[in-house]
């Protein structure tokens, strides 16, 4: 599979996942645009990558502001003449949009869920339209959406985030079919469904201090095939794939990376 050349934009790109695929995506000789919010943490992981000598810039963005978005698109096309590949993987979760243990249904913070769910779908939403705009007018691109194993077996606690995802999931297939039939089968809309992942945002979910399994890190892996969480860098093949010119007749899925949750019936 081959993105070289490619000029990929990659929102959330100074997260764990982001980064990892914007390392993996570069060593393949894609042209790499890292968009984030966090300008000192956008700086420093351009600064690793250029390090390794590998093509990539950064530029500030807020994806929930369609100026910021616009610009971000404005300064790409401005540099590199085209975009080939958006990668949507800004996303998160807030603690008042989870459903702790000790709580109910009704402890949870409405302000908290509306901002997981605009972070999650607007935040997916308004770069997919901003982005799509140049790919509409080369008759070619590619958008792969990040969603989440808790789109499609909603777990226990992250009720906003698996709402949320869910929505992406639905927004995928809604775009691959909309940009289809109405602009043609160059702009094709895909997604990837990552299992378990040790990331910032749910490392202490996970693990404990002392690097052991927290009772819901056990009871991931017990319902996990391959009994351990994945490896960043092992999205990076999947993306590939879809991104490749030679995937031409995919558009409209959800990809689990997962070692297997998602098969597991628990017996």
């Amino acid at each position: 599979m081959s993105v070289k050349g490619k000029i990929v934009a990659i929102t959330g790109g100074s997260g764990t996942l982001g980064m990892a695929l914007a390392q993996g995506l570069a060593e393949e000789g894609a042209i790499i645009y890292l968009l984030a919010r966090n300008e000192i943490n956008l700086i420093q992981k351009v600064d690793f990558l250029k390090d390794m000598y590998l093509d990539a810039t950064g530029i500030s963005c807020d994806v929930l502001n369609s100026d910021s978005v616009n610009s971000a698109v404005e300064q790409i096309l401005a540099r590199s003449g085209r975009i080939d590949i958006l990668i949507n993987g800004a996303g998160g979760n807030l603690q008042g949009a989870t459903i702790r243990p000790d709580q109910s249904l009704f402890d949870l913070n409405i302000e908290e869920f509306k901002k997981v769910s605009e972070l999650n779908l607007f935040g997916t939403v308004i770069p997919t339209i901003a982005f799509a705009k140049p790919m509409v007018n080369q008759k070619r691109g590619c958008i792969i959406n990040i969603s989440s194993m808790s789109a499609q077996l909603p777990l226990t606690r992250v009720v906003g985030y698996s709402a949320a995802k869910a929505a992406v999931d639905n927004f995928t297939r809604s775009m691959a079919v909309e940009l289809a039939t109405k602009y043609g089968e160059g702009i094709r809309v895909n997604a990837v469904a990552p299992g378990f992942f040790i990331a910032d945002q749910n490392k202490n979910l996970l693990l404990n201090s002392d690097g052991t399994l927290t009772d819901r890190g056990n009871t991931i892996l017990s319902q996990t095939p391959f009994k351990r969480f994945g490896d960043p860098k092992e999205l990076i093949s999947t993306i590939l794939w879809l991104a490749d010119d030679r995937s031409s007749f995919i558009s409209g899925i959800v990809v689990p990376v997962d070692g297997g949750f998602s098969a597991f019936s628990g017996v």
